[in-house]
């Protein structure tokens, strides 16, 4: 199953320039980190262990610069961004799940430098709320030192016991739902958003240690609990 996808457009080994472009993108953020950050991510990771100092240097100044909407003059990083693909090589990076596995696939011959600047660009792209938490995985990407395996998922997630069931979190709303322990149903929406409050509230109360809930699990847990009200109720 597709979790996550990054198209991009590069010069070939042999042409005298340098330059990069962004294609097709499917970088979910929901429910966080979300499957598109993660790939952002495990892209850098692959990246991480061959670039030299300089080069991780200009990137966490370039990422710096493209989180915060800054315009960033070219070329960065010896590339040069564009929007033009004619001429270009292409390289293909998605996040592929599979029951409760998770794995990172890259087809092409993009750099890993390539494609670590491609992955800053895309992040750069999304909306100003959403960055910070987006930059903030590319640079656990960036920071890894091992195996592109289970670890690293887990890493860029932040949460050492995350659930990778791809059938769920491929989609936030199976995911919320399943968080609270929802079917979907009634179909008519107004009794659907009381039954969420509902179930929010009774869930949130049993998750609190004064009622019995566990104190190290409480604050992951009521944090996933309002993201699954957030994501049902379509409220910020």
């Amino acid at each position: 199953m597709l979790l996550a996808e990054l198209e991009v457009f590069h010069n070939r080994s042999y042409s005298p320039t340098r330059r990069i472009a962004l294609g097709r993108r499917h970088l979910p953020l929901d429910p966080p980190p979300g499957f598109g950050p993660v790939l952002l991510g495990a892209v850098a990771a692959v990246a991480a262990e061959e670039l030299d100092g300089e080069d991780r240097d200009a990137l966490r100044r370039l990422m710096g610069h493209l989180e915060a909407g800054h315009r960033v003059p070219q070329p960065q990083v010896r590339h040069r961004f564009q929007v033009d693909t004619h001429g270009l090589a292409r390289s293909h990076a998605t996040l592929i799940g599979a029951g409760e596995s998770v794995e990172l696939s890259v087809d092409g011959d993009g750099s890993p430098l390539q494609l670590t600047l491609a992955s800053a660009y895309a992040a750069g792209q999304m909306a100003p709320s959403s960055r910070p938490r987006v930059f903030d995985v590319i640079r656990r990407g960036l920071a890894w030192r091992g195996p592109i395996e289970a670890a690293l998922f887990r890493h860029l997630s932040g949460d050492t016991d995350v659930r990778w069931a791809s059938t769920a979190f491929a989609d936030p709303r199976l995911w919320a739902l399943d968080v609270l322990g929802l079917d979907g149903r009634p179909d008519d929406r107004r009794t659907q958003e009381k039954e969420v409050q509902r179930r929010f509230r009774q869930l949130l109360r049993e998750a609190h240690p004064d009622h019995g809930g566990e104190v190290d699990d409480a604050a992951d847990r009521i944090k996933d609990l309002s993201e699954a009200r957030r994501i049902l109720l379509g409220s910020e």
